[in-house]
């Protein structure tokens, strides 16, 4: 009797087997079917690209089968290669539907570089160059030692880049904007017209956003219709100083 029990053990268990062979074959038969055929690709995150770009640049083609058609590692590595990515997700929507979900860097200041602009990232990230100026503030008189795309800007004037890369970003907080900033001394200089000026440092010029002291003489000046002079501040915000004459 045990020797009988112990035969139709094994035969249950070798059917068992034979059934999850079947099912994983009819499994992957199902997925590999024209009914999981990529059939829709969607874009989101983007602004900087075009929906087009990142589809062409990710290889992804319409037709492939979405699981055995698709390589999720190879399409990360090649739209990675830009640096405008940041983040990036791509994930299946059954039946046949690809989403690849992008985090764009965002550019945030130019610097002339011959005839180049640099343009960066908010972190010092160098993004791209371009002969055409762009509408980003335009940062005055650094001493560029290299500028790979991908890699940081690096300058010789390294920690005075990033305070004011941290005072453009207030600058975006705050609804002000600078032209150009001059950072070739100690003291820099954020241009809001031509001829109208904020000189201080950087993180004092920061503060002065932060608790909108600058906002309103800015709002000042501009309702007395005044554009031009110089609007000088220090660590005490509160008693930052405004001049007629244009340095």
């Amino acid at each position: 009797m045990a020797e009988k029990k112990k035969k139709r053990r094994k035969k249950h268990y070798f059917l068992r087997f034979v059934l999850f062979i079947a099912l994983v074959a009819g499994v992957i038969a199902l997925l590999n079917s024209s009914l999981f055929d990529l059939k829709k690709i969607e874009v989101e995150g983007n602004s900087y690209f075009t929906s087009e770009q990142v589809i062409e640049r990710s290889g992804a083609k319409i037709g492939k089968n979405l699981f055995f058609g698709i390589d999720k590692k190879d399409m990360q590595k090649a739209l990675f290669k830009d640096p405008y990515v940041k983040g990036l997700k791509i994930s299946r929507k059954l039946p046949g539907t690809l989403v690849i979900s992008l985090e764009e860097r965002t550019e945030a200041a130019a610097i002339p570089y011959s005839d180049l602009f640099v343009i960066t990232d908010p972190e010092g990230l160098v993004l791209r160059t371009t002969e055409v100026e762009p509408k980003l503030p335009l940062l005055i008189g650094l001493t560029i030692k290299s500028m790979d795309a991908g890699k940081a800007l690096e300058v010789e004037e390294n920690s005075i880049l990033n305070d004011t890369l941290s005072l453009i970003a207030q600058m975006h907080k705050s609804d002000v904007y600078f032209k150009k900033i001059d950072i070739s001394k100690v003291m820099v200089k954020a241009y809001v017209y031509d001829y109208l000026i904020c000189q201080g440092m950087p993180d004092d010029i920061e503060a002065a956003l932060k608790d909108g002291t600058l906002q309103n003489m800015l709002y000042q000046l501009y309702s007395g219709g005044i554009e031009r002079g110089t609007i000088s501040v220090t660590a005490d915000t509160a008693n930052m100083a405004f001049s007629p004459l244009y340095e």
